[in-house]
């Protein structure tokens, strides 16, 4: 999954949520679950989400919602092999954005 966002420094969590196409509740949930999520908060207490908080996301979303883990499988997935897993889904992102040009490219002809 690629999430459009356009280019801020900080996210509100109904953005995040809506990239995501999730309810604020799991983005909220995951936050508390996954030691790698730290959204900073404002004095009222609303999440302010960075673009490293983004890539944590994706990864976490990956791993739970396309690869099928469980949160515990999830969690020492990403203490155990987090640079490696990084490192593969980059790879797979940029794989799926090479196979949309080409379908395009193919639509086009």
């Amino acid at each position: 999954m690629h999430v459009e966002l356009p280019e801020k420094r900080y996210y509100g969590i109904g953005e995040v949520a809506r990239a995501f196409d999730v309810n604020t509740s799991l983005i909220r949930f995951w936050e508390k679950e996954f030691d790698i999520l730290q959204p900073k908060k404002n004095a009222k207490g609303n999440r302010k989400f960075t673009q490293e908080d983004i890539k944590n996301l994706e990864l976490i979303y990956y791993l739970v919602k396309e690869r099928g883990f469980t949160l515990e499988g999830a969690k020492i997935h990403l203490k155990e092999n987090k640079k490696r897993t990084l490192d593969n889904y980059e790879i797979i992102r940029k794989l799926e954005t090479v196979k949309a040009e080409l379908l395009k490219i193919k639509d086009q002809l």
